[in-house]
């Protein structure tokens, strides 16, 4: 028997978008003048099932990062630490699947600043290693490794420079590889996300649309996702002096 060709996609087909909605709570607290406790808190959700333009229609995620930040120098930080994050099933109704799975991570990064005009231009290299189970019952866990890199720029509007008080532009692009042992496509999604925010004392506020496009399970198969991000970040220096603005700027 003559042995079957693998199947090669003649063409590219991009699924319907769909859409999500993400809300954060960035935390940076200053430990000592090298140290740092890092965190993230997100709520996720994803559009229902029968309306792909709802944004809130089912849970998505429940995602928590966690670490420790070294400042080597002003313009160059270390984190490391690990991450948890609750995975709910993509159709509520069905009993095939179970509610909710847990997918923990250990995550290390660098990051590293940089300063053109008024403009601060961050450079982030994310690296993710992740235990990850499909919600069907029965299903295993599969390791992952995942590399993302991010540039980030903050603009402010109306101020010469970013402190407090400043309304800010902060446009970004995002780009992920991932590997394992089942991973076809290493190409796993491209994130581009314009941010609008302002800063106030401790707190900065920021949201925005993220539009996101990567390959599927189905070979030659491309989704993409609008995403509406709303965030939160508070810093607090143990020092006792307040967290200058532009050493807590987060990479979005």
């Amino acid at each position: 028997m003559a042995q079957e060709e693998p199947f090669i996609p003649t063409e590219r087909t991009n699924l319907a978008p769909t859409t999500e909605s993400w809300n954060g709570l960035y935390l940076k607290l200053r430990l000592s003048d090298r140290v740092f406790w890092y965190q993230e808190n997100h709520y996720r959700r994803r559009n229902g099932i029968n309306n792909r333009s709802d944004f809130v229609g089912r849970m998505s995620q429940i995602y928590n990062r966690f670490g420790f930040t070294f400042l080597f120098t002003d313009q160059f930080e270390v984190t490391v630490g690990p991450t948890l994050v609750w995975n709910f099933t993509p159709n509520p109704d069905n009993p095939d699947y179970v509610n909710s799975t847990l997918e923990p991570r250990i995550w290390h990064q660098w990051l590293l600043t940089q300063g053109i005009g008024s403009v601060k231009i961050l450079h982030q290299f994310r690296f993710e290693h992740r235990w990850k189970r499909d919600n069907l019952i029965g299903a295993e866990y599969l390791y992952t490794d995942r590399y993302r890199y991010k540039i980030t720029a903050y603009i402010p509007i109306n101020k010469p420079r970013m402190e407090n008080k400043t309304f800010f532009l902060a446009p970004s692009n995002e780009i992920f590889f991932e590997t394992g042992k089942h991973i076809v496509n290493i190409l796993e999604e491209n994130r581009v996300y314009t941010a609008i925010g302002y800063t106030y004392n401790n707190f900065m506020f920021f949201g925005g649309h993220m539009w996101t496009y990567g390959p599927t399970a189905i070979p030659g198969t491309y989704r993409n996702r609008h995403i509406i991000r709303l965030n939160v970040m508070y810093t607090i220096d143990f020092r006792n002096k307040r967290l200058p603005v532009t050493r807590s700027l987060p990479s979005l």
